[in-house]
């Protein structure tokens, strides 16, 4: 059975075959958030290992047995907080962050009732900067970034620039059409209206298309006054498996968006001061 108490901030995160370490870091930095949070670990891994490292916790677990993809993992978590949680936090496994990070999400969305998504900055275990705010892809930008070698990057600089929001100040929080399913900070409002993962993508292009759903209807936010670090594995420049995942997922999503033609994603970009 379900609790039905009202929640202010629920959080999921999907796990695969994760470094147990990995998992606890994640689940300790939720633990050190001075608001309350209710979280559920849903498991896609094929064993069961992972549990006593979330259960030790004080977190769900729910184990799929199988892989049954990213979004539809973190629906099923979702679908338990839907009328209970004001904010929903989808949440990657190799994020790690302090104690100010979820209240100062969680004060920006009250005192902002427009936004529906929120993104903090975003580092490296270094503590450089991870740029992932970006436009909505077009086919070209997503060929440019993945297939062509160095001299063709090298050419076409300015257009890749463009993508990646270079030349746009982060200073500030701002409306960015295209943020990264590391760790959105979600209205549930907003996932209730526009609807949750689009469970065609198995993996990769899922958080693309969600984002922009909620930025029809939401302002879609960078906010820059909080930060996490995030691992960024980056596996589908590493794995050939991978790589025809997101391969898939992109023709999914022009697919259903369009490949010539999406004036929704030219409007939305054109808010940043760019297209693409």
């Amino acid at each position: 059975m379900i609790d039905s108490t009202p929640l202010f901030v629920s959080v999921s995160i999907v796990l695969y075959r994760n470094d147990p370490a990995q998992v606890n870091a994640v689940l300790r930095s939720l633990h050190c958030s001075p608001i309350a949070v209710a979280v559920t670990v849903v498991d896609n891994s094929p064993e069961d290992v992972l549990r006593p490292v979330v259960e030790a916790a004080g977190a769900e677990y729910l184990f799929n047995g199988r892989n049954v993809g990213f979004g539809a993992a973190h629906n099923i978590a979702i679908r338990r907080y839907v009328g209970r949680s004001a904010y929903h936090l989808i949440l990657n496994p190799d994020v790690t962050f302090g104690p100010e990070t979820i209240p100062a999400l969680c004060g920006f969305m009250q005192e902002n009732p427009g936004v529906g998504l929120a993104m903090p900055r975003i580092l490296y275990p270094d503590g450089s900067e991870q740029r992932l705010c970006k436009l909505l892809p077009t086919p070209f930008d997503l060929f440019l970034r993945r297939f062509v070698g160095r001299m063709g990057r090298r050419l076409l600089a300015q257009r890749m620039a463009g993508y990646l929001l270079e030349g746009v100040d982060l200073s500030a929080p701002r409306f960015i059409p295209n943020l990264s399913g590391c760790f959105m900070f979600v209205r549930m409002e907003a996932l209730q209206r526009v609807g949750l993962f689009d469970e065609r993508f198995f993996l990769y292009m899922e958080d693309v298309d969600l984002c922009r759903r909620i930025g029809e209807q939401w302002e879609t936010v960078f906010y820059p006054y909080a930060s996490i670090v995030h691992e960024y594995g980056n596996a589908s420049y590493r794995n050939v498996h991978h790589l025809k995942l997101h391969m898939a997922s992109a023709w999914r999503y022009f697919n259903k968006w369009g490949w010539l033609r999406d004036k929704k994603r030219d409007a939305l970009n054109a808010r940043v001061g760019g297209g693409a």
